[in-house]
């Protein structure tokens, strides 16, 4: 017998609205950047992102840098302490060497794991959700 409130064919559960997530959520950095328009608010858009997620739940759980977006994880980035902050939190960081070595920076990549294409696709593919900056 249906309650008072049940609608006949209507299931239980999340529906496509919810935040429940089956899998990992991964967030894609590309760019040093934040949007598209003026590069040094996009700048602080990123950083004051970046901060938020070490505050916030539910957590990332893995944060992928590629193009420029590896920049910010090398010494003296604004963002490396946020970045270094989410690793002690555990949160994953991968780096794309390929982009490390055209901005020469795999010498200054100071949190994370320099990665390859292959496991930033096995990442990507098996989130349960990507978010890409």
């Amino acid at each position: 017998m249906l309650g008072q409130n049940a609608a006949v064919g209507t299931q239980e559960g999340p529906g496509p609205d919810s935040t429940v997530v089956a899998g990992p959520i991964v967030i894609g950095v590309s760019a040093d950047t934040m949007g598209r328009g003026d590069d040094d608010l996009g700048q602080v858009l990123l950083r004051n992102y970046l901060h938020t997620l070490t505050e916030v739940v539910p957590k990332p759980d893995t944060l992928v840098f590629f193009n420029s977006g590896v920049k910010l994880a090398a010494w003296e980035s604004p963002a490396l302490d946020d970045i270094q902050t989410l690793a002690g939190q555990g949160v994953q960081i991968l780096l794309c060497g390929t982009c490390l070595s055209h901005f020469d920076l795999k010498e200054q990549a100071a949190v994370g794991e320099i990665s390859n294409m292959y496991a930033i696709s096995e990442t990507l593919l098996r989130a349960g959700k990507v978010i890409n900056l």
